[in-house]
């Protein structure tokens, strides 16, 4: 059974830093994982994915502000998050997917974390 733990959330001012985590319990290794980000009253949408050949996808929304990286020992997915903004504000789950190429899709995914909540105000 995969488990998966985000962390890292927070509330930052505009322009500040986060850097979120989600440890992966369970997941085969190079399996697909990824982060959705859901704001409030809104469907969860993709923001970054790593498979198992260290390829990434970012959105176009967060592309060069949020580079996502894996360390593939502890089956640990990290999201570096700078110079946010409010429209970054959100619930920001971890997700797991096959081993396949990886698509920000969130019905390519199998698995989900209870997600790590984001607040960017002044």
């Amino acid at each position: 059974q995969v488990q998966l733990t985000e962390s890292g959330g927070g509330s930052v001012q505009p322009g500040g830093s986060l850097r979120l985590s989600c440890a992966a319990s369970g997941l085969a290794r190079g399996y697909c994982m990824g982060w959705f980000r859901q704001p409030p009253g809104h469907e969860r949408a993709g923001i970054a994915a790593m498979g198992r050949s260290g390829k990434t996808i970012v959105a176009d929304s967060v592309k060069g502000r949020f580079p996502v990286s894996r360390d593939n020992n502890s089956n640990t997915l990290y999201l570096e998050m700078a110079a946010l903004t409010p429209d970054d504000t959100g619930n920001y789950l971890c997700a797991a997917g096959g081993p396949g190429s990886c698509r920000l899709l969130w019905w390519d995914f199998a698995d989900w974390g209870q997600g790590t909540q984001v607040t960017v105000s002044t």
